[in-house]
């Protein structure tokens, strides 16, 4: 079978979809793990013949609905698990309206659940496609877990001395401008599915500047005061990481890193601190302290992961509470802990011991398979396919060099940058090793941002 896996955000969602390809390449299917534009452009041209597509959203704006109609009258088949979670939602029915729709649910052929509480409420909504929606939990939190700990190599950049690692999720300092992100929203429908949400990205974004400020004098006086070790910030993927090292320029023993799955960075430090973060999550599941900074009262954090670890409402407070974790683990006094999961998350979020949330993505997939998702690609015409599209790139950067007037620019991909080739190889072999896979797994990169996997 064919199964073409979208990675919008590579930081956050790459690792997940390199174990789904891989457990998917032993049982004989064929994999490409890659953006979307790759991936349509494939389907579009015949070079990619009909599967699996699975994408990170089910989000009903029109331009998506249309795609996706597209990629289904090709004879491929949408299944979808949305990475956005919907925590931050007190209650899930929200985030169901703003993210699905009955046309997106009829459309796709499966979407999967973090946990009860979102499977839940999107059968309750959807209740015509309930047989669609499955509660697997995330590919995502399977790496969490212990059983992976040696996937996880040391990231780039990462300082000798032990480090406080600090997860951005403050998003008034990202790449889009306000009013570009405003636009998103208004043209994707949002406004029109949820009527406060007009008035909350304006009050949540300058909240967001309150939480700047706290953060920035917090990291400054940690950095004069603490007890001997470095401190990494980790920006969101949706930063602008410039922005970042102008608020901390010349602040010693400071380290702005985005390289990486931010899960390689939680395996490494002695501690977690956030304000609103999903990280905050994966630290507390994987043993890690949290330190939750709350230095004011907020409306629009992030509530359920403000609950977790130690809540410290004052820099001094903060850093206090620092230097003894940092101690405990300087001096190896600091003991794992069986992880606690409070009833609130274990709502929201679904462990299962005995079953990799990907394996149980695979065995749906699998259950959608016909003879008409098996055939052969053209795999000449597709990677013909994908070197035009490079070069075109590459012209076009050209152009906007030599006729700025003429030519808009291009952003600078933050969230999926190139791949190196060496590097995705090594993860598939740690993963073969990890699941104890015997078959053989070729790996193969056929653009800087499109990977093939497959069985031989």
């Amino acid at each position: 079978m064919n199964i073409y896996l979208h990675v919008e955000t590579s930081f956050r969602e790459l690792d997940s979809k390199l174990l789904l390809a891989v457990l998917a390449a032993a049982k004989g299917h064929q994999v490409i793990v890659s953006r979307l534009v790759e991936i349509i452009h494939g389907l579009k041209n015949d070079a990619l013949a009909p599967g699996i597509f699975h994408t990170k959203s089910l989000t009903p704006d029109n331009i998506k609905m249309e795609r996706h109609q597209k990629i289904i009258d090709k004879g491929s088949k949408v299944t979808s698990f949305d990475e956005e979670s919907g925590f931050f939602n007190e209650n899930y029915d929200q985030f169901a309206v703003d993210r699905y729709s009955d046309l997106t649910i009829e459309q796709s052929s499966a979407a999967f659940g973090w946990g009860s509480e979102d499977t839940n409420t999107l059968k309750r909504i959807y209740s015509k496609n309930s047989d669609k929606i499955h509660k697997t939990g995330s590919p995502r939190m399977d790496l969490w877990k212990s059983y992976f700990l040696d996937y996880w190599v040391d990231p780039k950049g990462m300082p000798k001395k032990p480090f406080l690692l600090i997860a951005s999720n403050i998003f008034c300092t990202q790449t889009r401008m306000f009013h570009e992100f405003y636009k998103f929203y208004k043209d994707a429908g949002y406004f029109q599915r949820n009527p406060n949400l007009f008035k909350d990205l304006f009050y949540s974004t300058a909240e967001d500047y309150k939480k700047l400020y706290a953060f920035i004098d917090a990291i400054k006086y940690l950095a004069k005061n603490n007890n001997g070790y470095d401190i990494v910030l980790r920006p969101h993927p949706r930063d602008n990481i410039e922005a970042w090292k102008i608020f901390l320029e010349g602040v010693r023993n400071v380290h702005i890193i985005r390289q990486d799955s931010i899960t390689a960075w939680v395996k490494n430090t002695f501690a977690v601190m956030h304000n609103g973060c999903t990280t905050a999550l994966e630290a507390t599941i994987s043993g890690k302290p949290v330190l939750t900074y709350s230095p004011f009262k907020t409306e629009y954090d992030g509530k359920l992961f403000n609950t977790l670890g130690y809540n410290l409402k004052s820099k001094e407070e903060l850093l206090i509470k620092a230097n003894e974790l940092f101690k405990f683990e300087k001096i190896k006094e600091q003991k794992k802990k069986e992880v606690q999961i409070s009833e609130l998350i274990s709502k929201k979020l679904y462990i299962d011991d005995n079953e990799l949330a990907a394996e149980k993505i695979l065995k749906v997939w699998e259950s959608l398979e016909d003879k008409s998702l098996s055939k052969s690609n053209n795999w000449t015409k597709f990677y013909w396919l994908l070197k035009i599209m490079n070069l075109k790139g590459a012209l076009h950067k050209i152009a906007t060099k030599l006729f700025p007037n003429k030519f808009k620019s291009a952003k600078e991909n933050n969230k999926f940058p190139s791949l190196d080739e060496s590097e995705i190889c090594e993860r598939v072999s740690r993963l073969r090793h990890i699941l104890k896979i015997e078959k053989k797994i070729e790996c193969k990169l056929l653009s800087d941002r499109t990977i093939l996997i497959r069985s031989y």
